[in-house]
């Protein structure tokens, strides 16, 4: 690529700053018998509804079947922020549970999600 701004699949502009508060798809993975994540299911979903009460948790759900985690859409904080609650969620700190983070640059948005996810939201 030759000068002018990076540009994504599609050719769309891509954020050029790590900062910026792009979406963020979590998979979470229980490391750990069910046994042993049960004490932790209070403080975990304590985290939860914290961060889907401040905005950052857009939607967070069990998969199905459940024994298999758990994935949450995130937006509204950048990689290092939307890591570091993670490694905050009591399942990871107390290792019952890991997280796969993926940043997303969109590429195409449904109109009626571009208010979620637009830079100031």
């Amino acid at each position: 690529m030759s000068g002018g701004r990076p540009r994504g699949h599609h050719g769309d502009p891509v954020h050029e700053t790590p900062e910026a508060p792009l979406p963020h798809p979590l998979r979470l993975h229980l490391t750990a018998p069910e046994e042993a994540v049960g004490a932790h299911v209070p403080g975990h979903v304590a985290h939860l509804e914290r961060h889907h009460a401040r905005g950052t948790f857009l939607l967070p759900g069990q998969t199905v079947p459940t024994e298999g985690g758990g994935a949450i859409l995130a937006h509204g904080t950048d990689r290092a922020g939307i890591e570091r609650i993670a490694a905050e969620d009591p399942f990871v700190a107390h290792g019952v549970a890991e997280y796969v983070i993926t940043t997303l640059t969109p590429g195409r948005v449904r109109p009626a999600l571009a208010p979620l996810l637009a830079e100031d939201a």
